[in-house]
């Protein structure tokens, strides 16, 4: 029985305890057992949420939420530093495999969703949040083993168009939802067209600002890290003050400041010491936002849901692996990575919580989900990497 008194100090240092404890099992985890880091951070996370019966509170809604929030908008505004536009007018296909493995997860899912009789709204829902492909995940798994290819490459600018079209069904679908329930014309457009054209506004404007404003002060590329962390703390604090979208608003962010020729070097692109910080948060906080006490009635659901989107996606990156210039092997080594998902939907749904939408309650089984791909999707990528043969040798001790 712990005394009262010492209470209040357990409550405040429970989330630097569990980023220290997180941290030490994913350095245990990579270094004697060769696993992704964020694997162990999201077991962490888990076993120490309340929800599971451990001394996490449940973080939505608080400051941790909006760190949370930053430290995905640093991951997205690398991700989309990292996209080359111009390869869609060379390699076309490859937008066209992103179109079809999109389209094609969307319709999967919501066909096997129906079959295990989930209502239209959340069957709806669940679908387009498996669309998403983690770029948290993605990026720091290839950070971390060096990775350098066309694997990488493709999973990379995959990603990030899985992250685009999965925010936009999203944004479209909570559209629907507020029209169908409150019928509010006004709040079907304003929480889809206006939130997802806004925010887009917004991180273009910064990406154009930032890199403008680092050039009269000189060495713009030795400033630019700091520089764009901070704008990017800024962008998401703005965002999600307005109730738009950090997701998008990052990621239009670091696409247009690629475009603007202010260049990161390896070493600064993943923000180094505070960008790994964060990450152990983010992770950490994803896992201890879940309920798992509903997840074993929706564990056949669940098992379904990752096997189809796994199979579409491989299937679809396999199909244009010739067109756009690769093996077929390679190609479903691309779909083989793109497996992990959880913290896209976890960070979407926080987004989405001043709007009370329950409709995902209904869905035992998206607990189960987030769970199983937050630990074994990033070991999946790890392995896929490898077998591209894109990875260099990292020292592990």
């Amino acid at each position: 029985m712990i005394p009262e008194t010492l209470l209040p100090v357990l409550t405040g240092i429970a989330w630097p305890a569990a980023i220290a404890v997180a941290w030490t099992v994913g350095e245990i985890a990579y270094r004697w057992l060769s696993l992704p880091r964020i694997s162990g951070y999201g077991v962490t996370g888990f076993i120490m949420a309340a929800n599971q019966g451990g001394f996490l509170s449940d973080p939505s809604g608080g400051p941790f939420a909006l760190l949370a929030h930053f430290a995905f908008a640093l991951i997205l505004f690398e991700l989309g530093y990292r996209i080359n536009l111009r390869w869609l007018r060379v390699n076309p296909w490859l937008g066209a495999s992103s179109v079809l493995e999109a389209v094609s997860t969307f319709a999967a899912v919501f066909i096997v969703a129906i079959l295990f009789a989930v209502p239209l709204v959340p069957a709806l829902l669940l679908s387009a949040l498996a669309m998403s492909t983690s770029p948290a995940a993605v990026l720091r798994v290839a950070n971390e083993l060096r990775s350098a290819g066309q694997v990488t490459e493709r999973l990379l600018h995959l990603t990030a168009f899985n992250c685009v079209f999965s925010v936009l069904f999203f944004k479209a679908v909570v559209g629907y939802w507020v029209l169908s329930s409150a019928g509010s014309a006004f709040g079907a457009v304003w929480n889809s067209l206006v939130v997802v054209a806004v925010s887009t506004a917004i991180g273009g404007l910064f990406g154009v600002a930032v890199p403008a404003l680092l050039r009269p002060l000189g060495d713009a590329d030795r400033n630019a890290t700091i520089a764009f962390a901070v704008a990017t703390l800024l962008l998401t604090a703005l965002t999600h003050a307005l109730a738009f979208s950090p997701l998008l608003a990052a990621l239009a962010f670091g696409l247009v400041a690629r475009h603007r020729r202010v260049i990161l070097s390896q070493a600064q692109s993943n923000f180094g010491t505070l960008g790994d910080l964060l990450t152990v948060l983010l992770f950490v906080f994803v896992a201890a936002s879940l309920d798992w006490r509903p997840g074993p009635t929706g564990i056949a659901l669940a098992l379904a849901v990752i096997t189809v989107r796994l199979a579409v996606k491989a299937v679809a990156t396999t199909v244009f692996a010739r067109l756009s210039g690769i093996t077929w092997r390679k190609g479903a080594l691309t779909g083989l990575a793109m497996t992990p998902m959880s913290v896209l939907v976890i960070v979407l749904l926080e987004e989405t919580s001043h709007l009370k939408l329950y409709a995902l309650d209904q869905v035992a089984g998206l607990a189960v989900i987030v769970v199983l791909l937050e630990v074994i999707g990033p070991l999946v990528t790890q392995r896929a990497l490898i077998w591209a043969g894109e990875t260099r040798q990292v020292e592990n001790r």
